[in-house]
């Protein structure tokens, strides 16, 4: 692959033991997949899968959290697996930054939020009086709605689950990264304020020209926010390009599986897809007591 990606995953495979102790059976949790993100055109890449598919096993792999079993991890150039020292592990990790899904187990109950945020800037940026700190912290506040005032000194239960989540992207901004890995960033967040975390992703992308791989089981947000997307099944890609192309019109058996279980935005048209579900399930019910008989 070309020295100009940004991120390049090359016939990547992990694999995990199963059976037992002395089974030498394993699962490939991530079977050979390959894509690459432009260095020079931050996108919004969106991997798409239900659980078990690999998509977040692909994002630990990303973050090197998980060495690949077989094929390459590249990021700017530099292979990820070559990343073994202190040095080389704060360089990569100011570089790549992750959002998790969970934000209310992103921070310690008994830690205060802003302490977070201060020790991020003297760990990346070097900071070292509170002032500069707070001052770094801040900018990135800034950048999610927020801002120092309205955190400072408070814990994580006198927040909502929409701030967390902002404040947990603020963190990962502090370094300036060049990717975001985002896995399953709004699954834990009120339906209400889903649309803003996403919005968010959308401007870091246009503002500080930040790529994101955001994984996600979810298509109306994979569909608003993304650029290409690729959608896993049981570890494999089976299904990659322009997100429009592959939401709107995909090819792949699996693919149109997903976007004919998304009800449409319309309650009219919604209800009588349910009403239509559920004739169709009943009908399919029948049809299994009839064999049932016939069997016995």
């Amino acid at each position: 692959m070309s020295s100009h990606f940004l991120l390049e995953l090359d016939h990547v495979t992990k694999l995990f033991p199963i059976g037992g102790f002395f089974s030498r059976e394993k699962m490939k949790a991530v079977n050979d997949v390959s894509f690459a993100l432009a260095a020079d055109k931050p996108e919004i890449f969106t991997i798409v899968g239900e659980s078990g598919s690999g998509k977040s096993t692909l994002a630990k792999m990303i973050l090197g959290n998980e060495k690949a079993d077989r094929g390459s991890i590249r990021f700017d150039g530099a292979d990820v697996k070559s990343v073994h020292s202190r040095g080389d592990r704060e360089a990569f990790m100011a570089k790549v930054q992750p959002v998790f899904q969970n934000p209310f187990e992103a921070f310690n109950p008994l830690t205060r939020i802003d302490e977070y945020l201060l020790a991020t800037a003297h760990r990346f940026k070097g900071a070292k009086s509170r002032a500069e700190k707070e001052a770094l912290a801040d900018v990135a506040l800034q950048r999610v709605g927020l801002s120092m005032a309205e955190i400072k000194g408070r814990f994580s239960h006198e927040l909502s689950g929409g701030q967390l989540q902002r404040i947990a992207v603020a963190r990962a901004l502090i370094p300036e990264p060049k990717l975001i890995v985002a896995d399953e960033p709004v699954s834990m967040v009120d339906a209400s304020l889903r649309m803003s975390i996403v919005n968010l992703f959308r401007d870091l992308r246009d503002s500080l020209n930040v790529s994101i791989v955001y994984i996600t089981h979810d298509l109306a947000t994979a569909y608003y926010i993304s650029d290409r997307v690729v959608i896993m099944r049981k570890g494999v890609v089976v299904e990659s390009g322009d997100a429009r192309d592959v939401l709107e019109h995909p090819k792949h058996a699996y693919s149109i599986a997903l976007k004919n279980a998304v009800l449409p935005p319309n309650p009219r048209d919604a209800s009588a897809i349910i009403r239509l579900r559920q004739r169709n399930g009943e009908t399919n019910e029948a049809y299994s007591g009839d064999g049932d008989r016939l069997a016995r």
